[in-house]
């Protein structure tokens, strides 16, 4: 925790321009100054040279940063790497009439420099184009960071708004059961409550993490067919097995919960003369989960007289399923005349 902390630190220190714009020209001084000291050389006369070679080498890279390539370089490419020539063409008899004055009384030096002309602006040259291409690279970078960052926000919020969706569909679904319960004064109630208790600790104080244990949902698609069980008829057949070691595998919070919601508002309550199937099945191996399930559906669809509700929660799905599981999920659903059925395969990541 420690080391990560201080690398951190290093990340956010090394991030500011001040810091790697001054690491970068104390870089090139000290090439500059090994690559070009002779040993016979006095060390001021050196250091006051590369100085002034450093401040030529500024002054091009600064008017490159801060104007050619904001204003040139992505809208006029060609007219960029002219007026960039034609900088380095200006500057390089200013920097070596300073130097030839600098040289004075040393002839050796003066016909050295004005021998060299075309190295300087070679160098020159060199200088701006390798400012250039970092400059390229940090944007790049930097708009890499932006946009990595704005997905993730963007997907934490569509993964709560999705999450918002079926909160208080399935509550209002439970508390519509709770009233019918209650209406018939039935000895179910209580157990009702204590099933809907339990549920709805686990949504508000559980469920809030991009992951959970695969146990606790599970154990919350229990309660939820317990639920279920208390106001469907006896001859109601709603089966849950699972299958394979589970432990601490961990999954996206109320991932079924969609699928469990459809099979009974869609399939199992329009049996209206009983019977009618939910079955659900979930398979667990080390890195693969695969959660089936299957629900009867009615010959006959009651009439409505109401618009129907809801038919968001298959596209809720869909849509965490690409969010949270990209290429690791397939979803089959499989709709007959007479029966309806889920089949979704994660990759445990």
């Amino acid at each position: 925790m420690k080391t990560r902390r201080i690398l951190d630190t290093l990340y956010h220190l090394l991030n500011r321009r001040p810091v790697y714009h001054g690491l970068f020209w104390l870089a090139l001084f000290g090439l500059m100054l090994w690559t070009d000291y002779d040993k016979g050389m006095d060390m001021g006369f050196a250091l006051s040279n590369e100085l002034i070679q450093l401040f030529f080498y500024a002054f091009l890279v600064y008017v490159n940063l801060f104007y050619l390539i904001p204003n040139y370089l992505a809208r006029h490419a060609f007219v960029y790497f002219g007026l960039v020539l034609t900088a380095c063409a200006v500057v390089t008899p200013i920097e070596v009439l300073v130097f030839y004055l600098k040289f004075y009384g040393q002839p050796v030096f003066q016909a050295k420099l004005v021998g060299s002309q075309l190295w300087v602006f070679m160098g020159n040259l060199f200088v701006v184009m390798v400012s250039t291409v970092l400059r390229v690279i940090m944007d790049w970078w930097r708009y890499q960071t932006e946009k990595q960052s704005l997905l993730t926000q963007t997907m934490q919020s569509e993964l709560r708004f999705l999450k918002s969706q079926i909160n208080p569909h399935f509550l209002f679904n439970t508390l519509n059961n709770l009233y019918a319960l209650t209406l018939k004064k039935s000895d179910k109630a209580p157990e009702i409550v204590l099933k809907l208790s339990e549920i709805m600790r686990y949504m508000l104080y559980e469920c809030n993490e991009r992951r959970v244990l695969l146990t606790k949902e599970i154990q919350y698609i229990h309660n939820y067919l317990d639920l279920e069980r208390l106001r469907q008829p006896k001859e109601a057949d709603i089966r849950f097995t699972t299958h394979g070691h589970i432990s601490e595998q961990m999954v996206a919070p109320l991932l079924f919960v969609p699928f469990l919601e459809n099979s009974f508002k869609h399939g199992l309550n329009h049996h209206v003369q009983g019977g009618g199937f939910v079955r659900l099945k979930l398979s667990v191996s080390a890195d693969d989960l695969e959660f089936f399930i299957e629900n009867s559906k009615a010959e006959r669809l009651p009439r409505q007289d109401h618009p129907r509700s809801g038919g968001i929660g298959l596209a809720n799905v869909r849509q965490r399923l690409e969010m949270l599981y990209p290429e690791n999920h397939t979803l089959i659903v499989v709709d007959e005349p007479h029966r309806y059925a889920v089949t979704l395969h994660l990759k445990m990541i």
